[in-house]
């Protein structure tokens, strides 16, 4: 088959960022999704509002930018308008890749057919969708470079796993890890990393065979965790858990942004694109949702190693001139923010300990994400 791949503006950008809605009291999910679409109505800011995989879930889309600070823009006026509708039902929003304490089973899909499909075919693991992501789609003007650039995107993974991670609760359970949801997620078909094609062609392959054997039904059903997206002509990046907020969302935004550029400036240069073999992207992902920001990972095809924390500030630095050529630099200074306050598992942590843990200690939680949504930043864990 021929898979086209759309045109679009180099280095432009897009952003997705799904919440959950959870009752202003209890702090559990709240079923109210399609309520709230319909009560939003004509307001133009409702563009950038859609529904999701299950009835607790709204994501808040941008339009085609230029810079992350205008897709957050975007994002901040759908969160404006969700919050205008859902606060007379006593309902807020959240951002984390799981909820705390909310059940799997007790959750309901959105009457759409191709999510019924999904749960038909997956069972229980469908059922346990209950995680929420970021996804960040970032303009390629030439077919060409897509491949090499996903490919070198996955050498850093890692960093954006562990920065990103917000999940260490599953049904009220510490689970010991900084992201439950990354690996709640991989076991979707077609979800979890790609593969590391080499020519369009075997990506054309790919998608032939998936389509012909059922598979899929067409190429969005592939899930990777980074990803052409031939309808958008952009590479789309959905390892993020779920943010809490629009600083640490436009930090991840920005990274992902710069790499991109980064990558594409190299290309058009003819220098080597880092790469790394499949069995170092899927340990470092692994160590990445294990340990977060504690985790050591693997830097090169040489195997060498390196806490994540000591790697960042040299990424960071690295690839300040892009963020100076993208008007991001603020935004990627975001990153620091979080080496300093500490991802977002690590506060949900302290937050539960400093509430005594159990189920107040989880309600604590659900309150302390609420607040920082609200805030727009990390807060102090109180």
């Amino acid at each position: 088959m021929t898979l086209d791949f759309a045109p679009s503006r180099r280095s432009s950008v897009g952003l997705e960022w799904e919440l959950a809605l959870v009752d202003a009291d209890s702090g559990n999910l709240r079923q109210v999704a399609p309520a709230v679409m319909e009560a939003l109505g004509p307001d133009a800011r409702a563009r950038h509002v859609k529904p999701e995989f299950l009835r607790n879930t709204l994501e808040v889309v941008s339009d085609v930018c230029d810079t992350v600070g205008q897709a957050i823009t975007d994002l901040e006026a759908g969160i404006a308008v969700i919050q205008d509708v859902i606060t007379p039902m006593r309902a807020e929003i959240m951002g984390a890749g799981t909820h705390p304490f909310a059940h799997w089973s007790q959750q309901q899909v959105t009457d759409k057919q191709r999510y019924a499909t999904v749960v038909d075919r997956t069972q229980v693991w469908g059922r346990q969708q209950v995680v929420y992501g970021v996804h960040v789609h970032v303009g390629i003007e030439d077919r060409a470079k897509v491949l090499p650039i996903v490919r070198s995107l996955l050498v850093y993974v890692a960093h954006l796993q562990a920065l990103s991670a917000s999940s260490p609760y599953w049904g009220a359970d510490d689970t010991g890890y900084a992201s439950m949801r990354a690996l709640i997620f991989q076991q979707l078909p077609t979800a979890g990393l790609p593969y590391q094609f080499a020519e369009w062609s075997q990506l054309e392959q790919y998608v032939d065979d998936m389509l012909k054997t059922g598979v899929i039904d067409d190429f969005t059903e592939v899930r990777w965790d980074v990803r052409p997206a031939p309808h958008f002509g952009t590479i789309e990046v959905r390892i993020c858990d779920g943010t809490s907020n629009v600083l640490e969302l436009a930090a991840l935004g920005a990274l992902v942004h710069c790499l991109v550029e980064h990558f594409s400036t190299l290309l058009d240069e003819g220098r080597p694109l880092p790469t790394m073999p499949r069995w170092f992207v899927h340990e470092n992902k692994w160590r990445a949702a294990r340990y977060g920001m504690d985790a050591i990972i693997i830097l090169d095809a040489e195997g060498n190693e390196e806490l994540i924390t000591d790697a960042l500030p040299r990424l960071l630095d690295e690839l300040a001139p892009v963020a100076e050529r993208l008007g991001c630099a603020t935004e990627l200074d975001g990153v620091h923010e979080i080496l300093r306050a500490g991802a977002s598992y690590q506060r949900q942590r302290a937050v539960a300990a400093a509430h005594g843990g159990g189920q107040p200690g989880l309600e604590a939680v659900v309150r302390a994400l609420v607040a920082e949504l609200r805030a727009g930043r990390p807060l102090p864990v109180r």
